[in-house]
């Protein structure tokens, strides 16, 4: 079973243990373990001396990218109003439920389309294709499973989505009125995959995300 998971960036080089000055390159290589993926934050000076040479011929390579890292800035206090999509998708995910599934793929390709998100690398886990999405200024990534959704399923889903985005996960009225995520995802305004999929076959899956190809250097 593929699990989902948000990756953190490192606030330190994972190599040497020194820590990241704001506005300071690292290099990150992303991996894939037994258990799942696996990112790899490292300075400048360690990715010269250790990782430069190499690096995609190391066992279970699956993409590298560059990044400049950026201090966090004080701990928000706590929403009380709707939920984001950032937010929700978080929450989604965190939970690890097969439930959510076709919400998690709608939520993070309106990330994504929205240039909030974006593919860090795509392939194959248990025969089912998988995004890394990274969010590039906290640097965290996100590990979302294809829905590989069809059209008769879009209308039900984005309904289920938008009112996720309402009532949040735990509505007054939850017990009895709880979404059907398992049938299918919100017209939440800015979702582009219902448009992809109006052009598609009507036995054919939903267009998968716009990434470009990770670099495998």
């Amino acid at each position: 079973m593929i699990e989902w998971n948000i990756q953190s960036r490192a606030h330190a080089c994972q190599a040497c243990g020194q820590g990241f000055a704001d506005r300071q390159k690292y290099h990150t290589l992303l991996f894939d373990e037994k258990q799942g993926y696996a990112r790899l934050d490292v300075c400048e000076g360690c990715w010269e001396a250790q990782f430069s040479q190499g690096a995609a011929d190391r066992k279970g390579f699956v993409s590298y990218w560059q990044g400049a890292y950026v201090t966090p800035p004080p701990a928000p206090p706590e929403p009380i109003a709707k939920d984001t999509a950032e937010a929700l998708l978080r929450k989604l995910v965190e939970l690890n439920n097969p439930q959510y599934r076709a919400a998690c793929f709608i939520l993070a390709v309106m990330l994504e389309r929205k240039r909030i998100l974006k593919v860090q690398s795509q392939g194959m886990r248990e025969g089912q294709r998988v995004f890394v999405y990274e969010h590039p200024k906290t640097g965290d990534l996100f590990t979302i499973v294809d829905a590989n959704l069809q059209l008769d399923q879009l209308d039900q889903v984005q309904r289920d989505v938008a009112s996720l985005l309402e009532q949040g996960l735990n509505p007054p009225n939850a017990a009895t009125d709880s979404p059907s995520l398992t049938d299918g995802v919100p017209d939440v305004p800015g979702v582009p995959v219902a448009a992809s999929a109006a052009a598609a076959p009507a036995s054919g899956p939903v267009e998968a995300p716009t990434g470009s190809e990770p670099s495998s250097h």
